[in-house]
């Protein structure tokens, strides 16, 4: 079977309109009652969210392609370009200020047009060393094939699965161009439904040699932003997408393999998206606990290292927090740790876990945690 782009209408993609109504409906209204909250909430509170969401995407973004990114370079390499202090500031490598600086720039500049030299940009920032990995790359600049065919394929060397591929290098420019043209003026086409056909299409001429998946997320985020109108994300698409990764990938196999009705594709977006504004819930939750826990605080002192470790719990903190942690995170001796922690204990910020001896761990008491 060809692949929609060798088909004869190619890119006229096309959808069924009154089966996507509803969904669509739904999305729309749901996007807006999210919004609509965030306006009610004070300037602090949608930044520290817009943050929040921001390092959710950079990091499931990478993880989608296998990529594990340092979750506090990511916050950090985000808040130092927002100018958002958030106390305990760690360096960042280029390849993690690289995926930010483009994040940043799609959302950000959301109202910008969409160009050659923007996406090479991304590009390049993206693969700072001119490699993915150990393999050096055409970089900024749209892939050659000088190695053979753009392929996606799996299995072990000889015994490879061909799971797409993409149009000759000779055509990229000329796609590319099309492509970037209809991206900047859409017509009359749902913005929701931008974002869904924007990715599909991108990744489908799959224009340079690398990250081509983490720039298809980058342009659907564009689209989304000027459905919204807002540079700041309270929901992360990628996050959802890492959850439902291996059906994304089966359901784009399937779709570059079909015809030019991608009715299925735009569904599943829109389904997608509707579970990714729905499980804003949780970041959101997160940044009221923290506003609460210190608001519940703030007329106590705590020292410089139990203010750093707190955050770095109240902000997201990966495993259990136990005294060696604590100590390693904070540079100090097990027993400053376990003084620290006890202190915190007795002022009711932590509690004990159940359990105990050599893995006991805490946890911060939020709101809905503090005893009466």
């Amino acid at each position: 079977m060809s692949y929609i782009w060798e088909l004869e209408q190619w890119p006229e993609l096309c959808w069924d309109d009154r089966s996507l109504a509803r969904l669509l409906a739904r999305v729309s209204r749901e996007q807006g009652r999210l919004l609509g909250k965030m306006e009610g909430l004070g300037f602090d509170l949608r930044t520290r969210a817009h943050l929040r969401t921001l390092t959710e995407d950079v990091v499931k973004s990478s993880e989608i392609e296998g990529e594990r990114l340092d979750r506090e370079q990511v916050r950090s390499s985000i808040a130092r370009r927002l100018g958002i202090d958030i106390g305990g500031i760690v360096p960042s490598e280029r390849d993690v200020d690289g995926v930010v600086e483009m994040m940043l720039d799609a959302t950000g500049n959301y109202n910008e047009p969409l160009t050659v030299e923007r996406l090479f940009a991304w590009h390049a920032a993206l693969f700072p060393t001119g490699r993915s990995g150990m393999t050096p790359i055409v970089v900024g600049n749209w892939r050659t094939d000088a190695a053979g065919p753009m392929q996606v394929v799996s299995g072990p060397i000889g015994r490879q699965k061909v799971h797409y591929e993409a149009p000759p290098a000779a055509r990229v420019s000329h796609e590319m161009d099309r492509f970037l043209s209809w991206f900047d003026q859409p017509g009359d086409i749902d913005p929701l439904l931008v974002a869904g056909l924007a990715h599909l299409w991108f990744v489908t001429i799959h224009p340079v040699d690398d990250g081509n998946g983490r720039i298809a997320r980058a342009i659907a985020n564009v689209a989304l932003a000027r459905s919204e109108q807002t540079g700041q994300r309270f929901y992360s698409m990628s996050k959802q997408i890492q959850a439902e990764r291996n059906h994304y990938y089966d359901l784009l196999e399937r779709t570059q393999r079909a015809n030019l009705d991608i009715t299925a594709w735009q569904t599943w977006f829109l389904e997608c998206l509707l579970r990714a504004i729905e499980g804003s819930e949780d970041t959101l939750s997160a940044v009221f606990d923290k506003a609460r826990f210190w608001e519940r605080f703030s007329a106590e002192a705590f020292n410089e290292r139990q203010v750093k470790i707190l955050n770095r719990v109240l902000d997201g903190f990966e495993g259990k927090l136990t005294s060696s942690k604590w100590a390693i995170l904070a540079k100090c001796s097990q027993d400053t740790a376990y003084r620290d922690i006890l202190n915190l204990v007795g002022r009711g910020a932590l509690r004990k876990d159940p359990g105990g001896g050599r893995s006991t761990s805490y946890s911060v008491v939020t709101g809905a945690q503090v005893r009466r």
